[in-house]
């Protein structure tokens, strides 16, 4: 059997794909930003969206690149792999512990935990805690479920779970000492503007 593919793992190769399509340059970047992983390829978005769309998704494969939390790459690519039907809540709420920078937070929001049917009622657990990058990620989820498609389209009475939601992690969020003052105007426009449609 000479078939060089069947001699790595699903693992060995999506590492193989992002070393082949590493950039220098946004790395380089990326690290002077203050980006915390040891291993910063540099690759972009769009060429993660890519790799993941060829990837399998399954849990197993998640785990493991969510496991590598060296690895830029490896944790943006987790949530584009996990299956959300798979998702329990309390592992959503420890990957959103697990998060080590905003990035992360982002694409973990995005890419997975808005999806999930709990993720009204996760948003509003990791808003009440007190580690700043846990809080940034509730909010960065809030703002997620605001801005799907359905919610702007169809904005739903201000009671909503979803708004009553978003509207006490805002009022906590301004309470605090050291509040994160750029996603809480982010949410506040968004609460007001869907409150005019």
């Amino acid at each position: 059997m000479n078939d060089s593919a069947t001699q790595f793992s699903p693992m060995q190769l999506l590492k193989r794909r992002i070393y082949a399509m590493r950039n220098g340059i946004v790395a380089d970047t990326l690290r002077r930003s203050g980006c915390p992983h040891q291993f910063i390829f540099g690759l972009n978005l769009p060429q993660l969206v890519e790799i993941a769309a060829e990837q399998p998704h399954t849990v197993e494969l998640a785990e493991q690149l969510w496991a590598d939390s060296n690895s830029r790459e490896s944790m943006l690519l987790a949530p584009m792999l996990y299956p959300v039907e798979a998702l329990t809540r309390e592992r959503a709420a420890a990957m959103a512990r697990q998060v080590r920078w905003s990035e992360d937070a982002d694409i973990l929001c995005h890419r997975l935990l808005r999806h999930a049917p709990f993720a009204i009622d996760l948003a509003a657990e990791l808003v009440a805690d007190p580690a700043r990058l846990t809080r940034y990620t509730g909010l960065r989820l809030l703002l997620n479920l605001l801005n799907q498609p359905a919610i702007i389209n169809h904005p739903a009475p201000a009671s909503t779970p979803l708004y009553a939601a978003a509207t006490a992690a805002l009022a906590q969020e301004q309470q605090r000492p050291d509040p994160l003052t750029a996603l809480t105007a982010q949410l506040q426009d968004q609460l007001a503007f869907l409150a005019e449609c």
